[in-house]
């Protein structure tokens, strides 16, 4: 089957994207947004978690089941960290970290509310919230990292996965031949 998609957030894209989750009504966005850009975690793992999975003084968090059935370790970034202490005081270890405000016992629902108005704030089109797992992959790749360690932070099982998320800019191919092959005359 054909469904490849690739689209990933360029550089203005995630800052006006940033901005507008912090300007967002429901106060988590930024942080769940946050999480999935630096951390490539799909939605469902990012909306299961609850408080007792995140271990803030070794700045991870634990999913305890993935799409593909097993449990997986997420590094935490210091702006990921910081953000959790901003919520952290008021919520108990089995408390969902995205819980709905009216129903605490299920995730908050992103994709009917906050996260279109925010997309629309941003001035992004044609980008879902799967997108940001994309963009984790392709910012990892642009940084040179192997398609090996890309598949290891998402938790694919195939390198064949990996290469479908993972996606070089033109600048970043452009640098890649100049230092590979830019002596050929």
């Amino acid at each position: 089957e054909d469904n490849e998609r690739v689209r990933f957030l360029a550089d203005d894209e995630r800052t006006r994207l940033l901005i507008a989750c912090r300007e967002s009504r429901w106060p988590r966005l930024y942080l769940l947004v946050l999480l999935a850009l630096t951390t490539g975690a799909r939605k469902g793992e990012l909306m299961g978690l609850r408080w007792g999975d995140i271990d803030l003084s070794r700045s991870i968090a634990y999913v305890r089941r993935t799409k593909n059935g097993e449990p997986k370790v997420l590094p935490l970034l210091p702006a990921v960290t910081d953000e959790l202490e901003k919520f952290s005081d008021k919520c108990q270890p089995g408390a969902l970290l995205f819980a709905s405000p009216r129903n605490p016992d299920k995730p908050y629902a992103v994709d009917a509310s906050s996260w279109p108005t925010t997309l629309k704030a941003a001035k992004i089109r044609n980008f879902r919230f799967h997108d940001l797992r994309h963009s984790c992959a392709s910012y990892l790749a642009q940084a040179g990292a192997s398609l090996l360690e890309i598949g290891e932070v998402l938790g694919h099982r195939q390198p064949s996965v990996t290469k479908r998320y993972a996606h070089l800019t033109v600048q970043n191919k452009a640098k890649l031949v100049g230092r590979v092959l830019g002596d050929i005359r």
